[in-house]
């Protein structure tokens, strides 16, 4: 299969795609700001699959098109889209400047829709597209000072994910979105200094990697908590 996953340079989305790597024989392209942790990446795969390592901001809203190019020039068609990429700033609201807001949703929300738009002809019949949300936009979850705005761009992953399971079903394009509860990682570090949480990243991502391979089978539209504690 050909796969992207983007936040692929640490965290869950760097273990994401090493278990990917592991399931079969697959062309995985690793997007990430981080150049260097990208190659320790894609020099750390020993399997059969190839992992493409592949430089890029998602905040840099003019460049997706030169994006988009890259893409295509690796492969052909996309299987699976896992939009894995997050960006945290735990301020209180009315100390959460207009940049800091624009940087939360441009990575949360933005991005990940800008790239399945410029990606929209790009996808293999019966393709899968994995949006991880967090359990922080859960409609009904416990909320937490200084996180309003990131709460908020959460939840509008997680509506976008149903809209587009409706408007690209015609194309045979599965959307579901996976809310992430609390995973050591760096992000939840920022927000929570001091608390450690019962997942490990690897662990996380062994039910992701899982999950996009194979639950389009069974479901579209779906909005799946993935929590054993929030936080």
């Amino acid at each position: 299969m050909n796969i992207i996953v983007t936040g692929a340079s640490s965290g869950i989305g760097y273990e994401t795609v090493l278990k990917i790597a592991k399931s079969g024989k697959h062309k995985i392209i690793a997007i990430a700001r981080n150049a260097p942790k990208l190659e320790k990446l894609k020099n750390e795969n020993k399997t059969e699959s190839e992992i493409f390592a592949l430089p890029f901001d998602l905040q840099s809203i003019g460049d997706y098109a030169k994006l988009h190019q890259t893409i295509v020039e690796k492969t052909d068609k996309i299987d699976i889209l896992i939009n894995n990429a997050g960006y945290l700033v735990n301020k209180p609201f009315e100390l959460t400047s207009q940049n800091e807001i624009f940087d939360m949703f441009q990575t949360n929300v933005f991005a990940a829709g800008e790239l399945i738009r410029i990606l929209i002809n790009d996808f293999s019949e019966n393709s899968h597209i994995v949006n991880i949300s967090s359990m922080a936009g859960f409609q009904g979850s416990v909320k937490f000072p200084g996180l309003s705005w990131y709460s908020a761009a959460k939840a509008a992953i997680a509506s976008l994910t149903e809209c587009l399971a409706n408007e690209l079903k015609p194309k045979k394009i599965s959307v579901n979105c996976l809310t992430i509860g609390a995973v050591q990682t760096d992000m939840l570090s920022a927000a929570f200094p001091g608390f450690e949480a019962p997942l490990k990243p690897a662990q996380m991502a062994e039910y992701i990697s899982h999950f996009a391979l194979t639950a389009h089978t069974f479901m579209n539209g779906r909005i799946i908590p993935v929590q054993l504690s929030t936080p």
